[in-house]
């Protein structure tokens, strides 16, 4: 199990060697960004803003074209996020089984809103576009660990285990 927030206390220096190495492993292979992107995040939690220039001169792409495609997928983030992370599935069958009152009640027991993080820094909250247990829903992951078939009491048991929230 990734635990993200683990890296939020790299230098930037230590980043920028960091993606230098995925950069080293990955730059020669064909369309190399995406593969580099979830590199990136893998190692650090996050893809920080002051390593998009290192990784568009790694791959000859603009800053921007990097930068657009960061932004376009809702799986990268360019922010450290909390020591946990909730995604809770938005795709339709997910939908159909409840999920919508799942991330409602989510965002009131947190207290905050989705891609936001609890008052108390231990949760991060964000919405996932299909996580594959469409059989199983609504689902959720926390720290990439898959959960099916949520209710809000089993959601609150869930962070129960994990530790304090807002």
């Amino acid at each position: 199990m990734n635990e993200v927030g683990r890296h939020a206390t790299m230098s930037e220096s230590d980043e920028l060697a960091a993606v230098r190495q995925v950069l080293q492993e990955r730059a020669e292979e064909p369309g190399a960004l995406l593969p580099i992107l979830h590199d990136v995040q893998d190692a650090l939690g996050y893809i920080p803003p002051h390593t998009v220039t290192t990784i568009a001169e790694g791959v000859n792409l603009s800053r921007a074209e990097v930068h657009g495609v960061i932004t376009y997928y809702h799986h990268f983030r360019s922010a450290p996020a909390a020591r946990h992370v909730i995604q809770i599935c938005r795709a339709e069958a997910c939908q159909s089984m409840g999920a919508d009152a799942l991330l409602a009640h989510a965002e009131l027991r947190l207290g905050c809103s989705a891609h936001g993080h609890s008052k108390d820094g231990n949760f991060t909250l964000e919405p996932a576009f299909c996580l594959g247990l469409c059989a199983s829903s609504p689902a959720m992951t926390i720290n990439e660990e898959p959960h099916a078939r949520m209710t809000t009491r089993s959601f609150d048991a869930l962070v129960a285990q994990y530790g304090s929230c807002a």
